[in-house]
């Protein structure tokens, strides 16, 4: 499945001269976390989330007196970081290194980019300009897409291909097979961490109906 596919196309934006104010605002009415900005043909110049503005909040609180506090202050950076946080307009405050992907990208990978960088949503772009954003709410959609018809020698090519994928699911001793969509697993293993994650590997292929644990304990098995 690619973003495409799940992405909301109508997308509100905003531009750059928006009133910092009018943002938070446009979020409050509307219930959304963030609003990217673009220019006046739609490229993407960078997002305004909650979190810029609630720091606009959180920097208004004096900051703790300390001698440490006063020994390492950098004047310098500490008026940029101010002039940054309580901007006027949205160029003032926005992010402007945006995580973003394309339409034809996974949502696989979509998901692992919002895991590894940490964000609720990813502007999608064409060649800059923006046409749509990927939230968390969609990819929870896709996980709700019921899953294409599939044969058996699809659901074993796909297994496999996890399976050698993964470092840690190197278990010479346990083999599987699929019949009517239902994935066995066979041999013996003596980390049942590898065991479990070799059945959720399994029960994650796209048409599987079930996942049967055969496996032999290796414990048991050295003891026969």
């Amino acid at each position: 499945m690619k973003v495409r596919d799940v992405m909301t196309r109508k997308v509100v934006s905003v531009p750059a001269d928006t009133p910092a104010m009018a943002i938070a605002r446009l979020l409050a009415d509307r219930g959304i976390s963030a609003v990217p900005v673009t220019d006046s043909w739609g490229m993407l110049l960078g997002i305004v989330s909650e979190a810029d503005l609630i720091r606009r909040l959180a920097s208004s609180d004096p900051p703790e007196p300390g001698f440490f506090r006063a020994l390492f202050y950098n004047r310098e950076q500490a008026a940029a970081r101010y002039a940054a946080v309580h901007g006027a307009t949205a160029e003032e405050i926005m992010t402007r290194e945006v995580v973003t992907v394309t339409e034809e990208v996974t949502v696989e990978h979509a998901a692992s980019l919002i895991e590894a960088h940490k964000v609720r949503r990813l502007p999608v772009v064409q060649d800059g300009v923006l046409v749509g954003i990927l939230s968390r709410a969609d990819l929870l959609r896709a996980l709700l897409v019921p899953p294409p018809e599939t044969s058996d020698e699809t659901i074993r090519a796909a297994v496999a291909a996890e399976i050698a994928r993964l470092p840690w699911a190197d278990a010479p001793y346990v083999f599987f097979d699929v019949e009517d969509a239902v994935v066995s697993l066979y041999g013996f293993c003596h980390s049942a961490a590898v065991r479990k994650g070799l059945e959720a590997i399994a029960a994650g292929v796209p048409g599987v109906r079930r996942v049967e644990d055969r496996i032999t304990d290796a414990a048991l098995q050295s003891r026969a």
